[in-house]
């Protein structure tokens, strides 16, 4: 199951079983870790990832949750 989290103020975190593997110029990166935090402000500098801007900006949006089963 994958799980889609909007945190509130944030970022989307998406967290899941499997191995995540992001698709870069054609070529798979694995990303070893069990959940990743994905811009949803637009200001990060390490898009598509969150690096924390969202606070400097005082980024606000409601939060929310998905599954996809």
């Amino acid at each position: 199951m994958v799980k889609i989290k909007v945190l509130a103020n944030g970022p989307y975190v998406v967290e899941g079983e499997g191995t995540l593997v992001q698709i870069k110029e054609g070529k798979e990166e694995i990303i070893n870790q069990k959940a990743v935090a994905l811009c949803r402000c637009g200001a990060s500098e390490n898009k598509p990832f969150c690096d924390g801007k969202h606070k400097q900006i005082r980024f606000q949006a409601p939060e929310a949750e998905f599954q996809i089963r």
